[in-house]
């Protein structure tokens, strides 16, 4: 009994969680509630936490308390605050709190799916998320999902995949030294920098991707892309995937997915599409027309971690030929073997991983808390936001706006008479820096045919009308105030 109670105090007891469970979820529910009323963004500097933090560990046993006092005294006050309602930086990351209760039951639960049979509700549940929605896309029955972490790890297994079938799953076998003609990967000027990333894991190499050029949509330039393609294959090379994009980062720009669909067709290249951020309007049905020909594709990737609401990290990987990536990604150690094998889908074999969290939990808790038609609501309601926002910018003297808005992010650019092109760059970091020094918004500058400009991306759970009302107001201040006094 005396080493069972010693035992016993070496982790956290029941009652003690649930107290302390209590404290946290009052914790968070507080810090969503007044989430608004701090700076959006933080001032720190680059080690300021690691000053306050101590060197070594502790010792002995400080509690659970000090941990939430250290989230009030150091973290917090560290943290650029993602679900703030005048967040319109980068894209939204949302975690509605839903999906951040189904988190919790997932790492409470501290289930790890090896195998059916090691979690059987994981990998069901999981089929059947992925499942609900590719229905809430529009997307065909031939669709098979899994969920990975993030879009950037879902672009490395679509180019495995796509160079395996171009091989004929020589590489696989002998790796890409077998002596094949080299394979090129094909994606826009426009897309995100994890398509690179991902054909130097693969194994492509940096110079067998083309970065091809866009149109006057910031979209795929079919015509040079074909034109690419014939020229490689006459110089010996073989033509592997292309990547398309339908929401670019920079613009949300999207790609001609039907027309890049019949090149892949024409030439039997892999096609995937990387929809991290844009596929969550899928959901609507009136804009499934900007992402036409879908279908076609072989792969794509969806992240219900950025606009629907799932808590990072949940990017849903969908493809149309499973057995293949199945025979690309499979493993076979006798530990892992099991009766079920041949009755049930083994995640391990459809990506990188080999223990998988729980992840559909949060995904299962956001649809089945709001269901579709709450959740349509909320995405609406941003397009109508960053539509009001879009006709004030047209309608203003010296604003422009730089692209086609597609969804709900703006690029736009103050450029006031007597600022010439060498200034220009200044100028936008300048009004932008003012707008940050407030603390009262926080956008993200990028590039554009080489000139600065600024993104204004719309879309955080709490983000209303008013809010972006008050963003043009301060854009407005910040760009009719001297360089050296911030906006009132």
């Amino acid at each position: 009994m005396a080493d069972s109670a010693q035992n016993s105090s070496l982790s956290m007891s029941a009652e003690e969680f649930r107290r302390l469970g209590h404290l946290v979820v009052d914790w968070l529910a507080d810090y969503r509630t007044n989430v608004a009323s701090k700076p959006v963004a933080c001032s720190a500097e680059p080690g300021d936490l690691l000053e306050r933090l101590p060197v070594t560990p502790p010792k002995h046993p400080e509690g659970f308390e000090a941990v939430l006092r250290d989230m009030e005294s150091h973290i917090v006050p560290e943290l650029a605050h993602w679900q703030h309602p005048n967040f319109f930086a980068y894209f939204p990351s949302n975690g509605d709190l839903s999906a951040v209760l189904g988190d919790f039951l997932s790492t409470g639960l501290g289930v790890l799916g090896l195998t059916w049979q090691s979690a059987p509700a994981l990998t069901e549940l999981e089929d059947r998320c992925c499942d609900w929605l590719r229905q809430m896309s529009g997307l065909a029955d031939d669709w098979q999902g899994v969920i990975q972490d993030t879009a950037s790890t879902c672009a490395v297994i679509a180019l495995v995949a796509a160079r395996e079938r171009t091989t004929e799953h020589g590489a696989v076998q002998k790796g890409m030294q077998h002596g094949g003609k080299p394979l090129v990967i094909y994606t826009s000027s426009e897309a995100h920098s994890s398509v690179q990333k991902a054909a130097m894991l693969a194994g492509f190499g940096c110079e067998h991707v083309r970065s091809i050029g866009v149109d006057e949509n910031r979209a795929f330039d079919v015509a040079a892309l074909k034109t690419a393609i014939d020229e490689d294959t006459k110089n010996g090379l073989r033509p592997c995937a292309i990547v398309a994009t339908t929401g670019t980062t920079t613009t949300t720009a999207f790609d001609p997915i039907d027309a890049l669909a019949d090149i892949a067709q024409q030439h039997n290249v892999w096609l995937h599409v990387d929809s991290a951020m844009a596929g969550t309007a899928m959901i609507l049905p009136e804009c499934r027309s900007l992402w036409h020909g879908i279908d076609r594709a072989d792969s794509l990737v969806v992240n219900p971690h950025k606009w629907l609401g799932a808590s990072f990290d949940c990017s849903v990987f969908y493809v149309r030929d499973d057995e293949h990536l199945v025979r690309v990604m499979r493993t076979d150690p006798s530990y892992l073997r099991t009766t079920f094998d041949d009755q049930v889908k083994t995640y391990r074999d459809w990506g990188i991983a080999l223990g998988r969290r729980f992840r559909a939990l949060k995904l299962w808790s956001l649809i089945r808390t709001h269901g579709t038609e709450r959740l349509q609501q909320r995405i609406r309601r941003d397009l109508d936001n960053a539509q009001w926002l879009l006709q004030q910018v047209e309608q203003a003297p010296a604003w422009r706006v730089l692209a086609p808005m597609q969804l709900q992010t703006l690029c736009i650019r103050h450029e006031p008479e007597g600022v010439d092109a060498d200034e220009l760059d200044q100028h936008t970091l300048a009004w932008l820096e003012r707008v940050h020094a407030t603390g009262r918004a926080w956008l993200t500058p990028a590039q554009l045919d080489g000139r600065w400009m600024v993104r204004v991306s719309i879309g955080s759970l709490l983000t209303e009308r008013q809010h972006v009302e008050d963003l043009w107001r301060l854009l407005q201040a910040a760009t009719a105030t001297p360089t050296n006094r911030k906006p009132d």
